[in-house]
């Protein structure tokens, strides 16, 4: 199901066209994102629709090139917002997210589908945030309280990225043939 084979046929330029496209779209689901009224009214429970960018990078690009993609899309969201002290709630969230993705797709991709592996992504996302929660309060406990409502959040919103990539998928192969 990994279409990197398809993608090393373009030349640098149009591999960086791919790229940079890829982030705008990123940028813009998480504009969207922000319009929407709050999922729920509690901070961090979002509906990480930019997630469907990073998931569906890992089908089309290495890993550098995705960990790029991850860490140039929450640097120029945290320019955009004016929010720069979420960028490490973001950054840990997002970078630890695309670990598990990366090692899931790579290793046990007919294990887990595509919706399995937005779920545990979307989880690893929460946790990788609690983590720099629990380092700058200096205590585990707020992270402890707050992981079971983000666990059932990251477990719904997961189904639907993971759905929403599982989709979009053959559209975007499409374009390489």
């Amino acid at each position: 199901m990994l279409y990197q084979s398809k993608i090393k046929n373009l030349s640098k330029v149009q591999k960086m066209v791919f790229i940079s496209m890829l982030i705008a779209f990123a940028l813009v689901l998480g504009y969207l994102e922000r319009t929407f009224v709050p999922v729920m009214p509690l901070p961090g429970v979002k509906l990480g629709l930019a997630n469907i960018i990073t998931l569906t990078s890992l089908y089309f690009l290495c890993f550098k090139e995705a960990f790029l993609l991850v860490v140039l899309r929450v640097t120029l969201n945290s320019f955009f917002t004016g929010s720069f002290i979420t960028i490490w709630y973001s950054l840990s969230g997002g970078i630890l997210s695309l670990i598990v993705m990366f090692l899931l797709i790579h290793y046990s991709k007919d294990k887990v589908s595509i919706a399995g592996i937005s779920i545990i992504g979307a989880v690893s996302h929460n946790i990788g945030q609690l983590v720099v929660v629990a380092i700058t309060t200096e205590s585990i406990n707020v992270a402890a309280a707050y992981f079971p409502i983000l666990a059932v959040s990251g477990i719904i919103t997961g189904i639907l990225i993971g759905f929403t990539v599982n989709y979009l998928l053959p559209y975007i192969n499409r374009i390489f043939k």
